[in-house]
């Protein structure tokens, strides 16, 4: 073989761009290195940089604009036989440069080429985060303002052990190439080039002048010996071989027998510290050790100590395809919080449904039947309240029983806690 370019697909960029000679110095690069299209995989984002998939007879993965190294990091973590080399222009290089500083301190063994024209030549010749302070460019007087990013500079400090700078230009740019693909690790090279159809129209920039360009960057530290560590991907799979094989997920058998067959829709309604969403947990081990399938869904805000708490339960004698409630059968209203969060739902429950709620927590007008319980006259704490709700389904027969509840407590709690849990429902039963 002596190309991987798809001859169905022949490469076409505009006269004189630097991309094209990128593309053939990477194909002669790839066949010197014996790799086939199978060997290989080109990853690529948004851009004129981003046809390079195309243009390949490799494996090909083509993504969001700055977003090509998280698919590449994916592609090698799964796949380490393949040598992936990822193509970025400037403008991806600027949108996705967070995750450019994550492969840089994974140091997945990936290589990075930043083909650099400095402007986003594809969407009309717009600033980007690389386009020199003097240049003329179609988005007005914006880079005047910014400091354009050394990406070699900013790769290294982030712990990128293989840098390098270098023009489309130079004789041995597939050399570089090379070495940077033969590296054992996150390999990055910033290839300055000219973009005819935009830059160059406004700007003065010749093949000569970028090397004279590139002569005049600060030179770059030693970050291979700076850097130097075991390959992200090797050390993974190293320290992954250390924690043995992971238990096989409990299997919970069918020790009781539902109250009722079909699908029972629960919705547990309360606030931060009640423990609702352990309680949604129960109901659900309750309805696995009857045999029953279980979703649960759960709704709470960001500050998770103050605002509502929601659980959404559902328990079917069938698989369970949807996992929405719109008509349930249960709902415990705990606290004014839980309840204004659905207000909604009671206007629209059946006559069939049953509320149970704790006595002082106001309900919108519904047609359900509702069972107020007044907990604290029962001396059981706030927190305590959702445990007891479902005693009382339990007591009544609704979605569960008490053979169901004590299994989910032991399934649940160890000694201490069941104990504890064990009295509130004696409290309940009482």
């Amino acid at each position: 073989m002596d190309s991987l370019l798809n001859a169905s697909r022949p490469a076409v960029f505009c006269p004189g761009c630097a991309h094209d000679q990128v593309l053939r110095a990477l194909d002669k690069t790839l066949i010197s290195m014996g790799y086939g299209g199978e060997d290989v995989a080109i990853v690529t984002d948004i851009g004129c940089s981003g046809l390079f998939d195309t243009f390949f007879n490799t494996h090909a993965f083509h993504g969001l604009h700055g977003r090509a190294l998280t698919y590449a990091t994916g592609i090698k973590m799964a796949r380490p036989d393949v040598k992936v080399i990822v193509t970025m222009g400037d403008g991806g290089l600027g949108i996705g440069g967070a995750h450019v500083l994550s492969t840089c301190r994974r140091n997945v063994d990936l290589t990075l080429l930043v083909l650099n024209n400095f402007n986003y030549g594809m969407t009309g010749g717009q600033c980007s985060s690389t386009t020199p302070q003097d240049a003329v460019v179609g988005s007005g007087f914006l880079n005047k303002l910014e400091k354009p990013v050394d990406i070699c500079q900013v790769a290294g400090a982030a712990g990128a052990p293989w840098v390098k700078r270098a023009s489309t230009y130079q004789q041995d740019l597939g050399e570089i190439l090379k070495a940077a693909i033969e590296f054992d690790g996150f390999s990055l090279i910033d290839i300055w080039g000219i973009c005819p159809g935009r830059y160059t129209r406004r700007n003065k920039l010749t093949f000569k002048l970028v090397g004279e360009k590139l002569d005049q960057m600060p030179s770059l530290a030693d970050y291979e010996a700076i850097n130097a560590r075991m390959e992200y991907g090797k050390a993974y799979r190293k320290e992954a071989a250390t924690l043995g094989t992971p238990k096989d997920p409990v299997r919970i058998p069918a020790t009781c027998a539902a109250p009722a067959a079909g699908r029972q829709e629960v919705v547990l309604l309360g606030s931060a510290g009640q423990r609702i969403i352990t309680a949604g947990e129960l109901l659900c081990l309750a309805g696995a050790s009857a045999g029953c399938h279980a979703t649960q869904k759960n709704d709470y805000p960001i500050t998770v100590m103050r605002g509502h708490s929601v659980s959404e339960v559902i328990l079917a004698d069938t698989p369970i395809d949807y996992t929405g409630i719109e008509d349930p059968s249960v709902v415990i209203a705990l606290a004014p919080e839980g309840v204004n969060r659905r207000r909604k739902m009671f206007t629209a429950l059946s006559p069939q449904a049953l509320v149970i709620k704790a006595s002082g927590v106001d309900l919108p007008a519904c047609r359900a039947q509702v069972v107020d319980i007044d907990f604290k006259a029962r001396k059981i704490k706030s927190q305590d309240w959702a445990l007891a709700a479902l005693a009382v389904l339990a007591q009544r027969g609704n979605a569960l029983n008490r053979e169901m509840l004590t299994a989910a407590l032991e399934l649940r709690f160890n000694r201490t806690v069941l104990e504890m849990a064990s009295a509130v429902i004696e409290k309940v039963a009482a």
